[in-house]
């Protein structure tokens, strides 16, 4: 076997095993009973009338505040929320930021699909609402701040919209008058400003803070399980990320009182819980120091993100307040880059997965961004992704396809000095070596190419799995979904027979082979014929197989990826061809495909 055939045959069994290690750990999606989007499970029910600890630890003075409990009322008064892309209401009991959905995003591409739901109030089915407060310190006690079952009064406004904010208020009896004035803008994002006036004759303190909960796991997406799902954290620019699992197995902290993680930020940072296109977040003001707790209530199965702020001392006549927004809503990557860039929150747009290869995910995300402002369809997008990530790897490829059919030309002088050696296999490397040095040929620049598009390949995955923008992207015909498979089926000849083709979480999704699919596996065929088959038997086998190998274990990907595969194999056969005719070598594909119908005759001894 020479020297081109190995490192062809290695290149190849490294991408095989890449690829198939790869489907090996991200099979095809089980069978899901429930929406994949929905903003939560419980799996254990909070005992009716129950709720987390709404008072957290009192900032720096570390002083434990006593668990609050609320009662879930049907009939609690609410404050309706509306905005050109939110709707839904705030309960005055407990001021809790507790119903809200996307208008702008359905659950499903079905016609009767409802808005998909972000917060839901405690006695649904999928308790995860944020909630704000003051934890008391010295010379209070819980019940002298607002807590969980406090109902507030309206002072201010009547619909939460982004051009009327509202301002809710709440009297202790006991000298201290709180108020909270929460806005929202025309995004995701609101801003809760708490105050707290002393008209008693004593000083207290107490701490701000704020509290985003989920009762239970969220549903898992087997679809997509290489997106992070859990709680999510910048603190002074160090991100954190813990899946829900992972919280269950945190340490017990004391003075919380929980399963929990305790960071002291000092400059600037958020906390909170996201999900594969959702995210829920604590953002306290720049410059504010402030307590970051993720924790677990194994005794309600609640997951809990806090944000609390320094304890601040109140003395009477005095009055102080304390900022902090709250982002709930889809990571739309340009929506939350605006966040960060004009709105100080650090770092907010690595709220989005974007894996290992970040310095490959983040510019090629950014490339498909900006050609899908020019041409407006991501799937057209994709292609033209795929055509300027190939021009700018070109000059590797010339180099590469150049050395193949230098390699093509010196195959006779090759068959020669293996006549030569005859059995003597370091008298035949040995001269190989020298004719690779006397003619500038590099037998593994072949390899390049390949090797290249590994990291892109995997980058781009990670940007069609975890990225809004191509959730539920169309691009032609049947192909409504980039980011889901390929719904087509050879299995009823791709809607000509009348019925079904089988569900993705089903066995038969295996062999149920859509276009794209057999188009990928079509096109790698396609380009293995550049070349002759090898004479090798074992050779032989390996690549007659690989393509069709490659096509149903890349099958169940999403179509936005299979896409940009076809497209590359496209434009690799037209690069390959066109260099190797360029150099003097006639690639043979018609007589490559012909012979490779043709049963060979075994040689007589």
């Amino acid at each position: 076997m020479d020297d081109q055939n190995k490192n062809l045959i290695l290149a190849t069994a490294l991408s095989f095993a890449v690829i198939l290690v790869w489907f090996l750990l991200f099979p095809p999606p089980e069978k899901e009973v429930v929406d994949p989007n929905a903003p939560a499970v419980t799996q254990q029910e909070a005992a009716p009338g129950t709720a987390p600890t709404a008072a957290p630890a009192t900032g720096t003075t570390g002083t434990a505040a006593a668990t609050v409990t609320e009662a879930a009322t049907a009939d609690a008064p609410r404050l309706t929320i509306d905005t050109p892309r939110l709707a839904g209401s705030i309960s005055l009991q407990g001021g809790r930021v507790d119903e809200l959905s996307l208008k702008d995003y359905r659950e499903t591409l079905d016609a009767d699909s409802g808005n998909v739901t972000i917060l839901a109030p405690l006695g649904s089915e999928h308790p995860y609402y944020a909630l704000f407060g003051w934890a008391p310190g010295t010379g209070l006690s819980v019940d002298q701040v607002p807590g969980a079952n406090t109902v507030w009064s309206l002072e201010s406004g009547s619909t939460l919209t982004p051009d009327s904010p509202v301002t809710l208020a709440w009297d202790n009896g006991a000298g201290l008058t709180f108020r909270r004035e929460m806005s929202v803008d025309a995004n995701y994002m609101f801003s809760v400003r708490q105050t707290v006036q002393n008209s008693s004759g004593a000083t207290v303190t107490l701490a701000p803070y704020g509290v985003i909960a989920r009762h239970g796991e969220p549903v898992s997406d087997k679809s997509s399980p290489i997106v992070h799902k859990g709680s999510i954290s910048m603190s002074d620019g160090e991100l954190s990320e813990t899946k829900y699992k992972k919280i269950t197995k945190l340490d017990y902290n004391q003075r919380e009182g929980a399963l929990a993680e305790v960071t002291q930020v000092t400059e600037a940072g958020w906390v909170g819980f996201t999900d594969h296109y959702w995210m829920s977040t604590l953002i306290p003001a720049a410059g504010t120091p402030f307590k970051s707790v993720v924790k677990y209530d194994e005794a309600r199965d609640v997951y809990q993100s806090e944000a609390v702020l320094k304890t601040q001392e109140l003395a009477p006549g005095q009055t102080i307040e304390a900022d902090m927004r709250l982002f709930t809503g889809a990571k739309e990557w340009e929506t939350i880059r605006n966040y960060e860039e004009n709105d100080n929150v650090t770092r907010f747009v690595d709220s989005i997965d974007w894996g290992w290869f970040f310095f490959f995910t983040k510019p090629i995300f950014w490339l498909l961004h900006t050609l899908h402002g020019l041409i407006g369809n991501m799937g057209w997008s994709i292609i033209g992704l795929t055509i300027v990530i190939k021009a700018i790897v070109f000059p590797l490829a010339y180099k590469s396809y150049s050395s193949m059919a230098k390699m093509k030309e010196l195959q006779p002088k090759m068959e020669e000095l293996k006549k030569a050696a005859g059995d003597d296999r370091q008298k035949m490397q040995q001269g190989m070596m020298e004719l690779y040095k006397k003619e500038k040929v590099n037998p593994a620049s072949g390899c390049l190419p390949l090797l290249i598009q590994i990291p892109i390949f995997f980058s781009l995955y990670k940007v069609i799995s975890v990225t809004m923008e191509l959730r539920q992207a169309p691009w032609i015909g049947w192909i409504q979904d980039l980011s889901a498979p390929d719904p087509s089926s050879i299995l009823n000849l791709f809607g000509l027979l009348p019925f079904a083709a089988p569900d993705q979480t089903s066995f038969l999704a295996i062999i149920s082979l859509g276009v794209l699919p057999i188009l990928l596996g079509v096109s790698m065929w396609l380009q293995q014929k550049l070349n002759p088959a090898p004479t090798d038997p074992a050779q032989q086998m390996i690549f007659a197989w690989m393509p069709w190998v490659f096509m149903f274990m890349l099958g169940s990907f999403a179509s936005g990826l299979v896409l940009y595969w076809i497209t590359n194999n496209t434009i690799t056969f037209i690069q390959q061809y066109s260099i190797m005719r360029f150099h003097g070598y006639k690639p043979d594909v018609f007589g490559n495909i012909k012979s490779s119908f043709k049963r060979k005759k075994p040689e007589k001894e």
